[in-house]
């Protein structure tokens, strides 16, 4: 108790050391000191405040065989490098979408696109680039899409209830590629029907006690059926050919949220 008294005196003592210093400084002085600090905390907060609004990263993710690395080609350079293939390590690049080349004149500000791979054993790496991306783009196979929707929809799940995706209010695009091909499903067809299979999830893991949950979110409206229009995140669908090149809508979208 005694010390406390003691600690309780000497903070008194500054106290009032402080208000008779404070009181000694000349009003115009002191009226600047008080505008500078104002200043240097807003500045501070902004810079908190807007630093994600100025990443220039796009993630391209999916299930492997949905056609990603050809779409990073094609943004890249216009070509579908023959289909390229299935990558085991990201592709990573800085650089003016293709389109943008010719349309466009003056300085415009580039993006880094990258590739995370698909398959199970290597997506840790999206959680690397998540916390700063500006958006992400999860590749759908529309003419594969029935027999991977379980796969793609927890996937796509994960990256919903992702802390950094949520809480950045990350906009995602369910880009539903190789709809060139006449049996492709259409975008309406693959979002309801993405739509559907989420709602199971939701409903399966808020069954499961919170110790053995590892999202980091819920989804959805406690009582209505699942929506994309639900999430925190703007979700967008849209359609795409990485094989013929129909990226507009792709680009369109990296647009709307990185601008040039």
């Amino acid at each position: 108790m005694d010390n406390l008294e003691d600690m309780k005196i000497v903070a008194e003592q500054w106290w009032k050391q402080g208000i008779e210093f404070v009181q000694q400084i000349p009003p115009p002085q002191l009226y600047t000191a008080i505008g500078v600090l104002l200043l240097a905390t807003i500045w501070l907060l902004s810079i908190r405040l807007f630093r994600r609004t100025k990443s220039n990263t796009v993630l391209l993710c999916g299930l492997s065989g949905s056609g990603k690395t050809t779409l990073f080609f094609q943004l890249r350079d216009g070509s579908s490098h023959q289909g390229a293939v299935t990558s085991m390590e990201p592709n990573e690049g800085t650089f003016v979408l293709h389109n943008e080349n010719n349309t466009k004149k003056g300085k415009i500000k580039p993006i880094h696109l990258v590739d995370v791979p698909g398959h199970s054993r290597l997506r840790s790496k999206l959680e690397e680039y998540l916390p700063r991306a500006a958006v992400v783009v999860f590749v759908v196979d529309a003419l594969e899409f029935l027999p991977n929707i379980r796969a793609a929809s927890e996937y796509l799940y994960d990256i919903l209830t992702n802390a950094s995706v949520v809480k950045n209010k990350i906009p995602v695009l369910l880009c539903c590629n190789k709809t060139d091909k006449v049996t492709a499903h259409t975008k309406e067809f693959i979002r309801k029907q993405m739509e559907k299979e989420i709602e199971k999830l939701r409903v399966s893991r808020s069954a499961i006690s919170t110790a053995d949950i590892a999202n980091d979110f819920t989804l959805g409206i406690e009582g209505e059926v699942f929506s994309f229009s639900h999430c925190q995140n703007k979700v967008t669908v849209a359609e795409a050919s990485g094989l013929t090149g129909e990226t507009d809508q792709v680009q369109e979208f990296i647009r709307e949220h990185v601008k040039p």
